[in-house]
């Protein structure tokens, strides 16, 4: 018979589970609609060319506010395009996914064994991922000293800039992939008649271009766009301030609950308070012991330094007796407060998961909050956070920390604090830590900000 807990860690693997399943597409959904955000801009404010101070003529705030906006987009996209690689192939290889290689009686010529619709979500992805490459390749460190040239369009009409909501491409038949690739030639054809004409305009293309962007400071609909776009920050930073919040006291809240008002009550009923084992371990038993010979030899030294009158053997014996009496009251609560702590733990990462699970939208407000932070972060900022984080937990000092970590986590518990297991987890787990941090480095961070790298180097020598 399935338990409540069996069903409801069912449940959480099955969510954790179907999350990391749909982790590939949702990251590509970023860099999908990062890209067409990044189109957006070139075609409204740049006359469908590559966003460059050369390309238009807009005063420096705004042309900082579009470099800005086409940095933010541009690391997300790559970050998201890595991601998308990094967890489909993970997705691909893991068990119960369609097999790669099937045996058939001529191998040669096997049968396509994919349905309908997974050619269609496979021409899906990639016509997503030519469009990402498409416009990320026109900002790759090659080609930053090139001229400015004309962009394809992008695969959907909306090119509003603040707020933007990008619709996916779903070609769910031959009809619907024949209007796209209809739209798409003729909004290439409308961005090659536009660039003709502006290239045989009786006026200097400085003149038009002034001309446009005194239209568009002037249109009403500007205001309603950076209220709209104000607004929508303010949502998202309100909404991940809350999610932290709920992460933090939810857990707190849970433990605290549980342990004085379930938990506590079940362990003092099963285990009487006054008659129960004063020590759950033996390191209890030894620091009780040191504590009541400090005590005595406390008491004899204060009466032969006259700080207290002589007493007797028998009144030093009586007050040694009291002070065991309490040293045991005290250890016998922390031997239930340890076994109260590890239920109540329990609780609390039952609890936390169960927030994981159920906030989805949450998670995915609270990634893109935490990006527009480090994105907006100065390459020296980013490198002065990551050598504090390195420095605390891998640097030279780490392991006092965490030898303080251990003992503190085994105290809470009630666990004995093994030297030896402290010893090497010492010896392990920073260095593991470091070295996943470093590949870190040189396989995402150097690909996204490689002037953070730099900067970082340069700090840490």
């Amino acid at each position: 018979m399935k338990t409540p807990l069996f069903k409801a860690i069912k449940g959480v693997m099955q969510s954790a589970g179907q999350w990391l399943t749909e982790t590939p597409e949702r990251a590509l959904d970023d860099a999908y609609d990062a890209a067409l955000r990044i189109r957006a801009i070139e075609n409204e404010h740049f006359n469908g060319q590559k966003i460059a101070p050369e390309s238009a003529s807009h005063s420096d705030s705004v042309q900082a506010y579009f470099q800005a906006e086409l940095n933010k987009n541009l690391n997300q996209a790559r970050l998201k395009l890595s991601e998308f690689k990094l967890t489909r192939s993970f997705v691909e290889s893991a068990p119960g996914k369609t097999p790669k290689a099937i045996l058939f009686d001529t191998p040669a010529s096997p049968p396509d064994w994919r349905t309908p619709e997974s050619k269609e979500k496979e021409l899906l992805i990639l016509e997503k991922l030519n469009f990402i490459d498409r416009v990320l390749s026109g900002y790759s460190p090659e080609k930053a000293s090139s001229q400015p040239t004309a962009a394809p369009p992008p695969p959907t009409p909306s090119t509003s800039l603040v707020p933007y909501s990008p619709v996916p491409v779903e070609p769910t038949s031959k009809a619907a992939q024949n209007s796209a690739a209809s739209a798409r030639s003729s909004g290439a054809s409308r961005v090659k008649t536009s660039d003709t004409i502006s290239e045989t305009s009786f006026l200097p293309r400085s003149i038009l271009r002034t001309l446009d962007r005194l239209k568009r400071e002037l249109d009403p609909k500007s205001e309603k766009e950076v209220v709209d776009n104000f607004r929508s920050s303010k949502t998202q930073t309100v909404v991940s301030l809350k999610f932290i919040l709920l992460l933090i006291l939810i857990p707190l809240l849970t433990h605290q609950i549980s342990k004085n008002f379930i938990v506590g009550p079940i362990v003092d009923r099963v285990r009487d308070p006054h008659h129960a084992e004063i020590f759950i371990n033996e390191e209890m038993e030894e620091e009780a012991f040191v504590e009541l010979q400090h005590f005595e030899e406390k008491l004899k030294f204060k009466m032969l330094v006259g700080a207290i009158p002589h007493i007797s053997p028998e009144e030093i014996e009586e007050k040694v007796r009291e002070e065991a009496e309490e040293i045991a009251e005290k250890f016998r609560h922390e031997s239930s407060s340890a076994i109260k702590n590890v239920f109540s733990d329990l609780l609390s990462l039952f609890a936390f998961g169960f927030v994981i699970a159920n906030s989805q939208r949450e998670i995915t407000v609270l990634k893109s909050f935490m990006d527009n932070i480090v994105y907006g972060l100065s390459d020296s900022a980013k490198a002065f956070i990551i050598i504090l984080f390195t420095d605390i937990f891998v640097g030279f000092h780490s392991p006092h920390g965490w030898e303080v970590i251990l003992e503190g986590i085994s105290r809470h518990l009630g666990l004995p604090e093994n030297r030896s297991f402290i010893f090497l987890f010492i010896a392990t787990f920073p260095v593991i830590l470091d070295t996943v941090f470093k590949y870190w480095i040189f396989r995402y961070l150097n690909r996204i900000s490689p002037s953070a790298v730099a900067t970082y180097r340069n700090m840490n020598e």
